[in-house]
């Protein structure tokens, strides 16, 4: 068989995962994407001290939604790929989920409010923060996980496109100012949950699926199975998160604008490698392999520094061109996130093909933890004796080496590969 012939071959028997790689990409890329159009105007017109106290406002918001969120995606992703024909089990497993991150929409948003009403600089700006807090309820109603299981990203894809689209002339007929920094979090938070509803509709409508709100108790399966990954979520969350809200609390709502803007440079390679692990996710969880798993690690090595190359290259005139002259502090800062990438794939390619299919859930909590202690431990000495941002994304970045260290070693040791 000839090498063209083996590519056609393993192409035709991979076409589903290839074509939800595919959309999970182009999901990606837009999201990221329509930052990068949109920002050279934003930032001009309603300035960096608007623009991170939006980015700000987005930070606190990813917290509820983490909680919200819970971890149950990843089972549930588990769930549907392994019963993509069973609508009886998708059913129950979506009136399961949906119900549980209903009934922890409600704590999150009661929690909210008294934060909204007792913390002075949240009441201050309040509308801002509370506009972001809308896109919680995307959470709550729309389980990119189904899509994932299923392998139907399509959709997914031409509704998110689609409502992209929609936003932009409200974007520039009604952001015109520093003053309309709420107004662009309405028309972010808007977009969101629009986009959020009709994929919900779909599913009712064209997959078949009923779903109904049970008792908390019903949902307690759930619970127990998605701690793991809860512990996970929101550790993560706390370590990503906390660089923003930090870098605000100590540099001002500007430089967290100088931080978006190189957190950005690296979101679209970082979102395109991010697909790689859940596109495949259904394939290897039916038949996981340790060659196929190690030969997955190689690849993914290669196109992260690849990808760092590229940023180190061609990273310092993208963001003259769309920043302009005084965001070029942002190139060293993208130069030391860059590493995450490879930090990310790494990792997470542990924890979906090899801790996962062992069910040893608590390595993935661990992990997490060890990565979140070295951000910390690093990072509130740097800040204090060197009042620079580049050592946030330093700790960042050491944080993503230490994660890798401990997977290997911990799969090493277990003899799991």
């Amino acid at each position: 068989m000839s090498f063209s012939e083996k590519i056609k071959s393993v192409i035709s028997r991979n076409k589903k995962v290839a074509e939800n790689y595919f959309f999970m990409i182009a999901l990606q890329i837009i999201s990221s994407a329509f930052g990068l159009i949109i920002y050279p105007y934003l930032i001009r017109v309603m300035g960096s001290e608007s623009y991170g106290l939006y980015v700000f406002a987005v930070s606190v918001t990813m917290y509820f939604v983490t909680f919200i969120s819970f971890g149950f995606n990843l089972p549930g992703l588990k769930y549907i790929s392994l019963n993509k024909t069973d609508s009886e089990t998708k059913s129950r497993v979506l009136s399961e989920i949906t119900s549980a991150k209903f009934y922890l929409g409600v704590v999150s948003t009661i929690i909210f409010v008294i934060l909204l009403n007792k913390v002075p600089f949240l009441k201050a700006n309040q509308l801002v923060f509370g506009f972001a807090y809308i896109r919680v309820l995307s959470e709550i109603i729309f389980p990119l996980w189904y899509f994932q299981g299923i392998q139907k990203m399509k959709i997914v894809t031409y509704i998110q496109l689609a409502m992209r689209i929609l936003s932009v002339p409200f974007i520039f007929i009604l952001v015109k100012s520093p003053d309309d920094c709420h107004v662009y979090s309405l028309i972010n938070s808007v977009t969101f949950v629009s986009a959020a509803f009709l994929l919900f509709t779909y599913l009712i409508r064209t997959e078949g699926i009923r779903i109904r709100l049970v008792s908390p108790i019903k949902t307690y399966v759930f619970f127990k199975e998605a701690m793991p990954f809860f512990w996970t979520s929101i550790i993560d969350t706390l370590k990503s998160e906390s660089v923003t809200l930090i870098i605000g609390s100590f540099f001002g709502m500007s430089q967290v604008a100088l931080y978006d803007l190189a957190n950005k440079l690296v979101s679209i390679p970082n979102m395109l490698t991010k697909s790689i692990n859940p596109a495949l996710f259904p394939k290897m969880i039916e038949n996981p392999q340790s060659s196929i798993v190690k030969k997955i690690l190689k690849y993914q090595i290669f196109i992260g520094l690849a990808v760092m190359v590229f940023i180190a290259v061609f990273g310092y005139w993208i963001i003259l061109v769309l920043g302009g002259s005084q965001m070029t502090g942002a190139y060293p800062i993208s130069l030391i996130l860059s590493f995450t990438i490879i930090a990310w794939l790494i990792s997470e390619s542990y924890i979906n093909y090899v801790f996962v299919p062992h069910q040893k859930y608590y390595y993935v909590t661990l992990n997490q933890i060890i990565a979140l202690t070295a951000f910390l431990a690093l990072c509130l000495p740097f800040v204090f004796i060197f009042s620079d941002i580049r050592m946030v994304a330093l700790s960042l970045s050491f944080s993503g080496l230490c994660e890798i260290i401990f997977c290997y070693l911990i799969v090493k040791k277990k003899k799991m590969l």
